[in-house]
């Protein structure tokens, strides 16, 4: 178990305060910290402090000619892209590949393949949220109806905080496209999604549209994390929607935000953090390149989409937005940094140190950690 005098997790401070504006919101206190959460996955899988190759093992670091890149392998046809990524046959030898290569072109060609990857020195191009839709408002209802339409981290995560806030939560599982999460980690799985009322659907024929339609001509919240393109595949037009039904709060997660066609990229929690600039920061301040927490784009997130829906819920919705992953990890790091920057310091060297290490304890005057 993870005691209050562990070592906190980098921006687990930030997170925490929209928990406290959740709670005050709903009256209802959430029954886990902002904490617990971002570190939930690594707890309940054992999973050590990650170095440059993730917790959870997909995503690794490796150096270009000009700075480094984080790539996610971890489904099952992305190692069939490196010989387009690095225009040769011969790619036994990442670091190799990586190192002949300039960070900058990489990630865009990676994008364009469609893997999930990221330039330690990037910055993000979407801002962290966008208003993409505003519609009517109504009356807010005691007992939100919530649609969950997400996979993976993120969005189920939202609406397990809504649920324990107080809304009823119905999950759409599509039959073609199923969570891989599910066989994957079926423990953090179960931790996200118990208690929700879970419905199957083929969203490729016309019944199963019809019926997801219906779904969400019902609902007050809806959260989904489909690329843009997907949904209008579907003929689902979420603007469209907002307009049409008095009330709705739609909350799109997304990797990158819409801006200079970002919304087609693919996107994890340890990618979209690093274009987030959190691997940048720990590398300026320590000269360690590493990972930050687990995932930790998709709990930051997840928790603010919550704390979102809910605040524009009893606002009277009528508003669909967009949150980028790796703006949001921006704006939260700016956040603190502002607060304190010694502190912010403090908390990256004190966290450098643990790799591969159970999580240790920030140094009780705040200063920086000795180096390690």
């Amino acid at each position: 178990m993870i005691t209050p005098g562990d070592l906190p997790l980098p921006l687990s401070a930030w997170a925490q305060r929209h928990i406290h504006s959740l709670n005050r919101l709903s009256g209802v206190r959430q029954k886990s910290s902002a904490d617990q959460l971002m570190r939930e996955r690594t707890v309940t899988n054992g999973y050590g402090t990650a170095g440059r190759r993730s917790a959870g093992g997909g995503s690794q670091f490796h150096r270009t000619q000009d700075g480094a890149i984080a790539l996610n392998l971890s489904r099952e046809d992305d190692r069939t892209l490196l010989p387009a990524l690095f225009e040769t046959a011969d790619v036994e030898d990442l670091a190799a590949c990586c190192s002949h290569a300039k960070e900058g072109r990489l990630v865009a060609r990676g994008r364009t393949l469609g893997l999930a990857i990221a330039g330690l020195h990037e910055q993000p191009v979407s801002h962290a949220l966008e208003v993409r839709a505003l519609g009517d408002r109504k009356a807010p209802r005691p007992m939100p109806r919530l649609l969950d339409l997400s996979a993976l981290w993120a969005g189920p995560l939202a609406s397990r905080l809504l649920q324990n806030a107080g809304c009823a939560v119905t999950r759409v599982d599509s039959v073609g496209r199923p969570d891989a999460m599910e066989h994957a980690d079926p423990a953090h799985f179960q931790a996200l999604n118990d208690g929700k009322r879970r419905i199957q659907l083929d969203l490729r024929s016309g019944e199963g549209l019809r019926r997801l339609r219906a779904l969400i001509a019902q609902s007050d919240i809806v959260i989904e994390a489909a690329r843009p393109r997907a949904l209008l595949q579907l003929d689902i037009d979420a603007d469209a929607m907002i307009r049409a039904q008095p009330g709705l709060t739609w909350i799109t997660i997304t990797g990158h935000g819409t801006a200079k066609g970002a919304g087609d990229w693919v996107a994890f929690g340890d990618d979209a953090a690093v274009a987030g600039g959190l691997s940048r920061e720990m590398f300026e301040t320590t000269g360690r390149l590493a990972f930050v927490g687990d995932a930790i784009a998709d709990p930051l997130t997840g928790i603010r989409a919550a704390e979102l829906a809910y605040r524009h819920h009893l606002d009277g919705g009528g508003v669909r937005m967009i949150l980028s992953m790796s703006g949001l990890v921006a704006q939260a790091i700016r956040s603190e940094k502002a607060r304190s920057p010694a502190q912010w310091q403090a908390l990256l060297h004190a966290w450098s140190c643990r790799t591969g290490k159970p999580i240790g304890r920030l140094p009780a005057d705040g200063q920086m950690a000795p180096s390690c």
